[in-house]
């Protein structure tokens, strides 16, 4: 049995090709679905029995379609977009197809303008079963508290020091609101915050804890001794490449360290003393020397 997710990528047989296109079996409870010729990424022609992974959505006239194209979002996710047009009945978002993704006004916090983006969340509309977004992208999230009374089956199982994915919602007075694993809400508090962050960046950060209801605090760096340990080995490779020297010490300005080592200062000084013990290398206000 073909099981087909509208709104996704699936992995299809080619059944034949025709003038405009290939068709591909959806079985019978599907039938053929059309991959265009002007959707299809490979080299030469498809052959007959090979399998394609493609977005299925539907076209104008609510017929199951294919594209080898691979969208920004897809039905179930999260995402950065940018608002390409708006009309009468709301937004449309580029996403990375022909078809732009429509947000309808319904489904808007605020109303979008065209040139700015939002992060929405991609779904499927009830009444019309089809695939739009929508900026009230809280109400999908699992871990908020009527998503948890409702099934506590969806409470966070992460463990401290545990590296996740994060997607930048908002900047709040606590910190910065972000989308974890594309499941969660979380929050980096600013005491956590060692650089630049804005909405819509994706980065990989760490569960600093999991609170009694549900929310998750994260940090950007491995908590502990172990991210000391890692970067002391990383530092220590990298003067051993550079012919032994860096002009970088713990009175240099933390974004220079970060700009060079991508960790902060603190784990930078804490590395600075570890080598330091173990006699590795020598420090002065020009730098670090290895011995």
């Amino acid at each position: 049995m073909i099981h087909i997710d509208l709104g996704r990528m699936n992995t299809l047989k080619v059944e034949k090709e025709v003038d405009f296109g290939y068709y591909l079996d959806g079985g019978p409870t599907y039938g053929r679905i059309l991959l265009p010729h002007g959707e299809v990424r490979h080299e030469g022609k498809l052959r007959r029995g090979e399998e394609v992974e493609c977005f299925i959505y539907l076209d104008q006239e609510e017929r199951l379609v294919a594209t080898m194209q691979r969208p920004f979002a897809q039905v179930g996710q999260f995402a950065y977009l940018e608002v390409a047009w708006v009309n009468q009945y709301g937004a449309f978002l580029k996403w990375g197809l022909m078809k732009d993704l429509f947000v309808p006004f319904r489904e808007q916090k605020m109303r979008m303008e065209v040139g700015q983006r939002y992060i929405v969340y991609v779904m499927l509309d009830e009444e019309s079963y089809r695939i739009m977004a929508t900026a009230k992208v809280e109400r999908y999230l699992l871990n908020t508290a009527s998503a948890l009374r409702e099934d506590r089956r969806r409470m966070p199982r992460y463990k401290v020091g545990d590296e996740v994915s994060c997607l930048v919602q908002q900047k709040t007075d606590l910190g910065f609101k972000v989308i974890v694993d594309q499941q969660y809400g979380g929050v980096i508090y600013d005491t956590q915050v060692f650089r630049e962050l804005h909405t819509g960046d994706t980065l990989q950060a760490y569960i600093q804890q999991v609170r009694p209801d549900g929310k998750l605090d994260l940090m950007l760096q491995r908590p502990g001794q172990d991210a000391v340990k890692d970067f002391s080995d990383i530092l220590l490779d990298y003067l051993r490449t550079n012919n032994g020297y860096t002009v970088l010490c713990d009175k240099s300005p933390a974004e220079d360290i970060y700009a060079t080592f991508g960790v902060s200062k603190k784990v930078f000084k804490k590395a600075v003393g570890d080598l330091y013990k173990r006699r590795l290398i020598e420090i002065s206000e020009e730098g670090l020397t290895l011995l």
